[in-house]
């Protein structure tokens, strides 16, 4: 019996170390990156739990002590003012299940600012005002609610374009809201939402308080998926060099 020993075995294997290193990098990086994002997620979802149990705070007078309040999303808020319900807009959405629109009225505020308010929900077939004429509140209101901020952008690209002809709206563009629902060419408007509260409205639509707090949190699970790649690639590259160490007979 004799051993065979192929010349330059040794050296064809390190292409395939070079490699498998390359992949074990990469994926001990993939893994490494979801962890830092684990940690920005709970450190996000803990800022929001925080902000929603804060007192509100009179939108108008914060705003200009602190422009950058603008951005805090979910910040309980108050303000006052007078809706203009001919220029609702609607949102497609579903409360409970069911199909219908969140309606974004524009507020007049007392210094001439405009501020669209979600509403709430209303199940489809219920978006025209007529028929719901009780919810239709006239004179000045106070309303308390979330701020949620402006999108910059489409949420993304499998987002259907708004339909601002036939006041359908699928994602919250508040420049096509604006310009759509027949506000006055030089109305200035706040560049945020408020989502109003649970505080029943007459006739019981729209239906408030339907801020859906969601943040997907699966950063964990990728994490261990990629260390667990990483893992598996040690253990095959490990078991054929084993099997490359042996001697061929």
């Amino acid at each position: 019996m004799s051993v065979d020993r192929v010349p330059g075995r040794r050296q064809r294997a390190w292409p395939v170390l070079a490699a498998s290193a390359l992949a074990f990098v990469i994926l001990i990086g993939l893994g490494t990156w979801q962890v830092q994002r684990l940690h920005w997620k709970e450190g996000l979802l803990a800022t929001i739990r925080e902000r929603m149990a804060m007192p509100p705070v009179e939108l108008v007078p914060a705003l200009k002590a602190d422009p950058g309040l603008a951005k805090q999303e979910y910040r309980p808020v108050r303000v006052e003012g007078a809706f203009e319900h001919r220029f609702e807009r609607h949102f497609l959405a579903t409360y409970d299940g069911e199909p219908g629109f969140y309606v974004y009225t524009p507020l007049k505020l007392d210094d001439g600012d405009w501020l669209f308010v979600n509403r709430g929900f209303v199940p489809d077939g219920r978006q025209d005002p007529a028929t719901r004429p009780q919810g239709q509140v006239s004179g000045r209101v106070a309303v308390t609610g979330l701020l949620r901020v402006e999108l910059t952008g489409k949420p993304s690209s499998f987002v259907p374009d708004n339909e601002t002809d036939k006041n359908i709206f699928f994602w919250k563009d508040l420049h096509a809201m604006t310009a759509s629902s027949g506000l006055p060419a030089d109305a200035h408007v706040l560049p945020l939402f408020v989502d109003a509260d649970k505080t029943p409205n007459p006739g019981g639509l729209p239906v408030g308080g339907v801020t859906i707090v969601d943040l997907p949190n699966n950063h964990l699970q990728y994490a261990i998926t990629w260390y667990g790649l990483a893992a598996a690639l040690v253990g095959v590259v490990f078991v054929w060099l084993r099997r490359r160490s042996q001697p061929a007979v």
